[in-house]
């Protein structure tokens, strides 16, 4: 990251940045010193590098990809949720850290927010789709199933 330079408030990021990007997204446990080697800079350098990207919110956190099918959550849907007007951040609050919700995003279209999720077989996937229709603020919903994961990767690195 040349000085933090920014470009209409995004964080411009050069080479460097992006092979230390693309070389911990790799392998999130390499050390600097061989990230250094690597790229024939010093250690110093990554650490500094790594901060800024850190502290510029580029990078947000370092954690593991989780394999959930091996944790016996091999359903995976997509949920779209209509909510009465007026409630939608509420609600969201109330829902966004269910433990069988991954992703939820408001929308635009017929629904107001739409919902990736996992669950270990159809009576969870009932249990929860009943439970979010008894809440008052919930209208309708519309549930799809995963029949194949073509590509699941929310922290692709091909752009940049």
């Amino acid at each position: 990251m040349k000085g933090g330079s920014e470009e209409k408030g995004k964080s411009v990021i050069d080479d460097v940045d992006r092979k230390m990007i693309k070389i911990f997204h790799e392998d999130g446990r390499k050390s600097y010193r061989s990230i250094a080697k690597q790229l024939d800079i010093s250690i110093g350098t990554v650490h500094n590098r790594i901060e800024k990207l850190l502290k510029s919110g580029i990078i947000k956190r370092f954690s593991p990809i989780i394999d959930h099918e091996k944790l016996g959550y091999s359903l995976t849907t997509i949920i779209g949720v209509k909510v009465k007007g007026g409630v939608l951040r509420n609600w969201e609050d109330r829902t966004a850290y269910h433990k069988n919700v991954l992703c939820m995003y408001d929308v635009t279209g017929e629904f107001d927010a739409i919902l990736i999720t996992r669950f270990k077989d159809t009576n969870e996937l009932d249990n929860f789709i009943k439970s979010l229709l008894k809440e008052a603020d919930v209208q309708r919903t519309y549930t799809q199933t995963v029949l194949n994961i073509v590509k699941e990767d929310l922290n692709e690195i091909s752009m940049l």
